[in-house]
């Protein structure tokens, strides 16, 4: 006789209603108070979910915060169609357009100081809960052939594009310029294809 397979665990399935009211909280709160004051129990409160069914989904506040600012750029904003000016055009406006959001600029000061104390591991690619790195990078390999210049290393771009976009939204100085972001896209483009191709294309 054999004897039937095991079965997987059952349980209540996931209350997706519950993450939204936890991360529609944490917005509202680092808006209205800063980011020391988005705790956990604060986003508990606001939010009316317990405690203890928050640090079920998040270990800390910090991936709770995380998750909230920095969502991900909606796939169909950024889907590359092989048009490497327009999808950087595409690509920049919808990047800049979520870290100049009023929660990610009072969140990112405070996630810097925490990143810089801690030494949390793989920092510079969680500041989305899914990175932008990755969709910039898919970007760049739609793009027709010859048309990125192989000498040049992809990550050293977006780090570069990473470090404009957060002088752009942090920096006074710097936002008090107010500069289009056909700029930004000019550069990153300058710096990814080929010399002999024209960055106005």
């Amino acid at each position: 006789m054999t004897s039937d397979p095991p079965r997987g665990r059952r349980g209540r399935p996931r209350d997706a209603s519950l993450d939204v009211r936890v991360l529609e909280a944490a917005r509202q709160l680092l808006v209205e108070r800063g980011f020391e004051a988005t705790t956990v129990q604060a986003i508990a409160e606001r939010s009316a979910v317990h405690a203890s069914a928050i640090y079920r989904r998040w270990p800390s506040r910090i991936e709770i915060i995380e998750q909230a600012v920095f969502p991900g750029l909606a796939p169909v904003t950024v889907r590359p169609t092989g048009d490497l000016p327009r999808d950087l055009r595409r690509f920049i406006r919808a990047y800049a357009a979520t870290m100049a959001g009023p929660a990610a600029r009072a969140a990112v000061p405070g996630l810097l100081a925490v990143y810089q104390s801690t030494g949390r591991a793989n920092a510079a690619q969680t500041w989305f809960a899914v990175s932008a790195r990755p969709q910039f990078l898919d970007i760049l390999q739609a793009a027709p052939p010859g048309g990125v210049d192989p000498a040049v290393d992809p990550d050293d771009v977006f780090d570069t594009l990473l470090g404009c976009v957060l002088a752009r939204t942090l920096i006074p100085t710097v936002a008090q310029r107010n500069r289009p972001l056909e700029r930004l896209v000019d550069i990153c483009l300058r710096l990814l294809l080929p010399v002999t191709m024209d960055v106005r294309a």
